[in-house]
């Protein structure tokens, strides 16, 4: 459970809140508690295609797409620091200077 509670502690904290606030009032603030919730969460995903929609049309989401393994020539894949094009992720010999897969410029390698 999150936050350590257990069980035993959610039926001591009804306890209480029956003492508290007495049989009558349980259920009403039951309810606003439940309504306040469901407002919240309305208003977050009503926030959250907001900003994916202003987003969306400003062009900031661009797929990224895998290279076609027939496009690129069989070559010998290199180690992590090797040279991955930047453009289309194709993999590279180390010593190459233009991608394989895409012809575009590799960067240059980081002494």
């Amino acid at each position: 459970m999150p936050l350590g509670i257990q069980p035993i502690h959610i039926v001591i904290i009804i306890v209480v809140a029956f003492l508290i606030f007495g049989a009558n009032k349980l259920p009403e603030m039951g309810r606003s508690a439940g309504k306040a919730i469901s407002e919240f969460r309305k208003g977050a995903r009503e926030m959250t295609a907001g900003f994916r929609e202003e987003v969306k049309q400003a062009g900031a989401i661009q797929t990224i797409s895998t290279p076609d393994a027939s496009i690129a020539p069989q070559m010998p894949l290199v180690a992590s620091n090797g040279r991955f094009c930047i453009h289309c992720g194709a993999p590279n010999p180390v010593e190459a200077r233009f991608c394989a897969a895409c012809g575009a410029k590799l960067p240059e390698k980081s002494s």
